[in-house]
């Protein structure tokens, strides 16, 4: 009887490994026959997706120091709740477009620039959908008359108008100085698309050009690196000063 039970045993080990490698088999072979998932309908990659559904996202940076900082996420219509606000560098995270158009946004009374005192009162304050709106007619206008990527004028117009040197006030006991430092590249980018979204304001401010006109024309002269670009006039100023404090 023992015998009998020890070769039963010993057929069914075999079986066993004769199985294995057959079942290995068999996956791998499923894994090679699995049907790769099909898009679903009306289904859009990131791609395909346009700004506006007319500008094409696929953007040389030419500026290494910015190029970490500058978000080129492809959206129809840049807009986020920023839930991620109160986080370190959260707007590296946000599209490049949707920055402008909250800048654009600012609200209150403003400050005096220029010798003028802007004033906004809050009418574009929380409308997003507006501002978005005024974005994409400058755009149009911004490609009427260069005939390139309206996003392309933008980026370049953000790499001219960004300073590279600013002062700072420092204080040695009871004298106070100006010092030059280095402006880092997120600074950098802050900098250039205030600028640039306030010189749309004050050029609509008294004038008979509308927002969306004095955008369009702000963003073609700061690509151009133009100095009757607003932008491009206060990053001269900003880096005249650092090296005058030198």
């Amino acid at each position: 009887m023992i015998p009998m039970a020890e070769e039963a045993t010993a057929q069914v080990e075999n079986k066993q490994e004769t199985q294995e490698p057959q079942q290995a088999e068999r996956k791998v072979a499923r894994r090679k026959k699995a049907p790769t998932p099909k898009k679903a309908a009306g289904a859009i990659s990131a791609p395909d997706i346009l700004l506006f559904g007319k500008y094409d996202f696929n953007i040389e940076i030419r500026d290494p120091s910015v190029k970490n900082y500058v978000n080129l996420k492809p959206m129809f219509y840049p807009s986020t709740f920023r839930s991620d606000s109160k986080k370190k560098f959260s707007k590296a995270n946000l599209n490049i477009v949707e920055r402008l158009a909250n800048d654009i946004m600012r609200g209150g009374t403003g400050g005096k620039i220029g010798g003028r005192v802007i004033r906004t009162k809050g009418r574009l304050q929380g409308k997003k959908f507006k501002v978005m709106r005024i974005i994409e007619d400058a755009f149009d206008i911004v490609q009427e008359q260069t005939g390139q990527n309206p996003l392309k004028i933008y980026i370049n117009a953000l790499e001219n108008a960004a300073p590279i040197e600013d002062t700072t006030r420092v204080r040695y006991g009871g004298i106070i100085s100006n010092i030059p430092v280095d402006v880092s590249a997120s600074r950098r980018l802050d900098i250039a698309i205030r600028n640039i979204s306030m010189a749309a304001v004050i050029g609509g401010f008294g004038n008979k050009r509308n927002l969306t006109e004095t955008l369009a024309n702000e963003l073609i002269l700061a690509a151009k690196n133009d100095v009757n670009s607003y932008a491009i006039k206060r990053k001269n100023e900003i880096e005249r000063m650092a090296r005058s404090a030198k």
